[in-house]
């Protein structure tokens, strides 16, 4: 597998740390309000990646953590009334509502910030006593200039880096470059005791301690949005690189940006959508669909008409794979042929290799396509094979369902003693050439909202 790598600017080979295991750190959510849809994008990427790993074999650790607490959070808390914690908490609780509806696996470990307080205040003495960070009335600063590497991530010379920064009212740091580690209490805010003083964790120092308790000193990949490659994943660098004294993270992955009809999403444009705002419109599978459809590494436009043709997508998946199960209960015995063990292998094979070339998710759903038109012509035939149609299933199920994460909302339909009593009854009278007969209890079921479909495989059936 070649993943492109931010900080090489190049695809890499994908080589873990220790084999058969990976260590993937993604940046998780700020808990303030319901997470939007540019939020959703690495999340669903991610967890993506991580069931393609595990597909392929491997043991990942996936770790996500939540921002439990920083401005926006303690600004809306007040707004609002209550606590940061009971602020934080309430939207940790409605990420893994939009989570679960995204069909988005819950991480490995999901940390807090506010639970790793001492990791953080490890991390921070560490850098002051190895002269990469100075206190000052009960702040504490990164020196950017001691570190010779900083600005690798994002490429950028030092110098381009300062000509942007600032210091900001209530700033004393030494030079604009330099990043806060901890903050000194200001009055009525949530704070923790530490040897600068009563205060609270910068954000960027918040992931460096998450990551290194639960990954360790050096892991696999680091992954986000491409708005933290600067200023965040660059300081995560810098911080833990100086504080540990060794590589950070060995490959790291940002994906686009998403645009909302043709413009950039913003909170000023009135052009801002939540997950959960969407999904009240659309449904969460077409959100997900969106969001895998294009290569992670590309810009995603947001539409009407895109998701409608998002849906459209998943209804041929869906039918596919409710083809499948029709067929199943048809199927006559016999061996899988030797042309749909070919056709399933060589999809397969074109579905890892798109996979294999840096997550291109926009290929593999192309490969899928191709294996439900190759499904509808060579397995649900007049008369399907029952190895055929397993077969077909489970390369299916493995690609559309474990890998991509569709196709999750089939409802196995069941039918009670009366209706399946009438469809057999209807199925006799056909038999018997007693059209008017079956086409009465047709137009019954109908009225009963089923209906049906005749078929050289048998009937089919549905709700209306």
């Amino acid at each position: 597998m070649k993943i492109f790598n931010t900080l090489t600017r190049q695809k890499d080979e994908f080589i873990p740390l220790v084999e058969n295991e990976v260590k993937i750190y993604a940046c998780g959510p700020t808990v303030y309000n319901y997470f939007h849809i540019g939020n959703a994008r690495p999340f669903c990427v991610f967890d993506v990646l991580r069931r393609y790993l595990e597909y392929r074999g491997y043991k990942v650790t996936l770790v996500q953590n939540f921002t439990d607490i920083d401005d926006k959070i303690i600004n809306k808390a007040n707004e609002e009334g209550i606590t940061y914690k009971e602020l934080s908490e309430k939207y940790i609780e409605e990420y893994f509502v939009d989570a679960k509806g995204l069909n988005i696996r819950p991480a490995t470990h999901h940390p807090k910030a506010t639970e790793n307080i001492d990791e953080i205040i490890d991390i921070i003495s560490t850098l002051i006593e190895k002269g990469y960070a100075y206190a000052v009335e009960g702040d504490v600063y990164f020196s950017t200039k001691k570190f010779d590497e900083y600005g690798k991530l994002s490429h950028l010379p030092l110098d381009e880096l300062e000509s942007g920064a600032r210091i900001s009212v209530g700033e004393i740091k030494r030079d604009p470059m330099d990043f806060a580690l901890w903050k000194a209490a200001k009055p009525n805010e949530p704070s923790w005791s530490s040897p600068w003083g009563e205060g609270r964790p910068g954000w960027h120092i918040e992931c460096s301690a998450m990551s290194r308790r639960y990954l360790g000193k050096t892991f696999d990949i680091h992954g986000g949005g491409q708005d933290l490659i600067f200023p965040h994943h660059e300081n995560e660098i810098a911080q833990s690189e100086c504080c540990n004294g060794v590589t950070f993270a060995r490959y790291w992955m940002h994906n686009g940006f998403i645009n909302v009809d043709g413009e950039k999403m913003a909170k000023s444009k009135g052009n801002f959508f939540t997950v959960r705002d969407v999904a009240n419109l659309y449904g969460y599978e077409p959100i997900r669909y969106l969001l895998i459809s294009c290569h992670y590494r590309s810009p995603i436009n947001y539409s009407y008409d895109i998701v409608e043709q998002c849906k459209a997508s998943l209804q041929r998946l869906y039918t596919c794979r409710e083809g499948l199960d029709f067929a199943a209960k048809n199927a006559v015995d016999g061996d899988i042929s030797a042309d749909v063990a070919k056709m399933l292998e060589t999809r397969k094979n074109e579905f890892c290799n798109a996979m294999d070339d840096d997550l291109n998710t926009a290929d593999a759903l192309g490969v899928l396509f191709e294996l439900v038109r190759d499904i509808n012509k060579f397995v649900l035939t007049d008369n399907p094979v029952k190895a055929n149609v397993k077969a077909a299933t489970k390369l299916f199920d493995e690609l559309a369902t474990d890998v991509l994460g569709l196709v999750y909302n089939r409802k196995l339909e069941s039918l009670d003693d009366e209706v399946e009593a009438l469809i057999a009854a209807r199925t006799e009278a056909r038999k018997n050439k007693n059209w008017a007969e079956a086409d009465r209890i047709r137009d019954l079921l109908k009225e009963m909202g089923i209906i049906l479909e005749d078929t050289a495989q048998g009937i089919k059936w549905h709700r209306a």
